[in-house]
């Protein structure tokens, strides 16, 4: 059935790291700040990082079906870094940007804030820790679950 729906278990096993690492990022916002936000089960940026569990879990699956000496571990695994690269820094920096420029707007005297269009998005990218927890949820579903899924 899993083979039916997804393709395989690399890709159910990536879409489940995913699903967790988002339906976590829900969680931990209620219970730290105790705000029920439904828009994180979609949403980019925060703890941890999905996408850091989706190219982990993905290069780990890889490892374990076709062999950590495999080439195609060696391309989910350079994927994995280049993702988690960049949600640690271009992301985040994007992120840093949208923050000073809604601070700009939000206090611009001659320009109220609707006129300059809508706010930005500034959570976009990740902490290290952030990518770090992602990877690590990624890695342990993508471990776990070749093995549960044979």
């Amino acid at each position: 059935m899993i083979q039916f729906l997804t393709g395989g278990r690399v890709l159910f096993l990536a879409a489940v790291s995913w699903a967790a690492a988002q339906v976590l990022k829900f969680l931990i916002n209620l219970l730290v700040r105790g705000i029920t936000d439904v828009r994180l089960l979609l949403s980019s940026g925060g703890m941890p990082s999905s996408h850091s569990a989706l190219v982990c879990a993905c290069a780990v699956s890889v490892g374990r079906t076709d062999g950590f000496s495999s080439t195609t571990f060696a391309v989910a695994a350079v994927l994995a870094v280049v993702v988690m690269y960049d949600a640690c820094n271009v992301r985040r920096a994007a992120g840093e940007q949208a923050r000073v420029l809604n601070y700009i707007v939000e206090h611009w005297e001659e320009m109220s804030p609707a006129a300059m269009g809508e706010e930005l998005k500034e959570l976009l990218g990740h902490t290290p820790l952030q990518v770090l927890m992602g990877a690590l949820l990624g890695l342990a579903i993508g471990w776990f679950g070749t093995g549960l899924l044979g």
